[in-house]
C-alpha cells in the first residue's frame, strides 16, 4: 500500500505545487489523478519517486518512508517504480532496443551498459517487453523515426524492464489523438490486470477516467478537492475540480457517463 500524508511542495520561487495532499493507494489499483494543467498532478507523481523533493509531508510504501530514504535506498526503491512520461523521454538518436534496455540500468554493470554491452538475457527481456506492446519489429529503428504512439509504447516497454510493482504515468496520452490514447491506456490496463501492477496515472479527459480508473483523486491549485469512484464525478464534483469556466463538452461528458 502507498500512503501519502500531508504532502506539500513549494518551489524556490514560492509557487505551490501541491498543498497538504493525503490519500492511500491499495496494491493493484488503477488510480487516476485529474485536474487542469498546473493543478499539481505532475508534481505529485514526481514526489512519489522523489524526482522532486517534497517540502513537507510523508510518503510510505509498504510502511517504508520514501521521504526519509537515503540515496542508496532511493535507488533501490526506484527499481520497483516505473515511470511513463508525457513527452516520452527517449534518447531520440538511439535505437528502440537501446532505449528499452535503459530501463535495466539499475540492475546491470553500469560501465558495460555505457559501452552498449548487455547480457543476452537482458536483450531477450527487452525483446519480450517490445512484443508485449506490439512493436518488436521496431527494435532496430531509431526512436525518432517512430510515431508518437509508438514512442510512448517504447516508454512503456522501458518501464516494463524494471518489472515494477508501481507504475507512475504522467499524462501519458496528452499529446496523442483519442484512438492512440485508448491504445496506450489499454497497455497500462494490461499491466494492471495481468501483472497486478499498481498504476497511478494523471489524465485530463473524463471519458478516459470513466473507462480505466478504479478510483480517482482530483486536484485544483495543488489542493485535493475530490477522492472517490469515477461514477461519483457528477456535474457538481466536475466544477470543483475543473472550475466554472471548464469546457461545456467536458461537463456534457460527465452527464452522459
Amino acid at each position: 500500500m502507498l500512503r501519502i500524508e500531508h504532502l506539500t511542495k513549494i518551489y524556490p520561487n514560492g509557487a505551490v505545487g501541491i498543498k497538504d495532499v493525503s490519500f492511500q493507494v491499495k496494491d493493484g489499483e488503477f488510480l487516476v489523478v485529474i485536474g487542469l494543467s498546473g493543478s499539481g498532478k505532475s508534481t505529485l507523481l514526481r514526489c512519489i519517486n522523489r524526482l522532486i523533493e517534497p517540502t513537507e509531508g510523508k510518503i510510505y510504501w509498504d510502511d517504508v518512508d520514501i521521504t526519509a530514504a537515503n540515496p542508496g535506498e532511493i535507488r533501490h526503491i526506484r527499481r520497483q517504480i516505473g515511470m511513463v512520461f508525457q513527452q516520452f523521454n527517449l534518447v531520440k538518436r538511439s535505437s528502440v532496443m537501446t532505449n528499452v534496455l535503459s530501463g535495466r540500468l539499475g540492475y546491470v554493470n553500469p560501465w558495460l551498459s555505457l559501452l552498449g554491452i548487455w547480457p543476452p538475457s537482458e536483450r531477450e527481456r527487452a525483446q519480450r517487453a517490445l512484443e508485449r506492446v506490439g512493436i518488436s519489429e521496431k527494435a532496430g529503428s531509431r526512436a525518432d523515426a517512430l510515431s508518437g504512439g509508438q514512442q510512448q509504447r517504447v516508454g512503456i516497454a522501458r518501464a516494463l524492464m524494471q518489472e515494477p510493482r508501481l507504475l507512475l504515468a504522467d499524462e501519458p496520452v496528452a499529446s496523442l489523438d483519442p484512438v492512440l490514447a485508448h491504445s496506450i491506456l489499454q497497455y497500462l490496463e494490461m499491466l494492471n490486470k495481468t501483472d497486478g501492477t499498481t498504476v497511478i496515472c494523471s489524465l485530463h479527459f473524463l471519458d478516459l477516467v470513466h473507462r480505466y480508473a478504479t478510483r480517482v483523486v482530483g486536484l485544483k491549485d495543488g489542493v485535493k478537492v475530490f477522492e472517490g469512484l469515477p461514477a461519483e464525478i457528477d456535474r457538481a464534483r466536475f466544477k470543483e475540480v475543473y472550475g466554472e469556466d471548464a469546457q461545456e463538452v467536458r461537463a456534457t461528458a460527465v452527464d452522459s457517463a
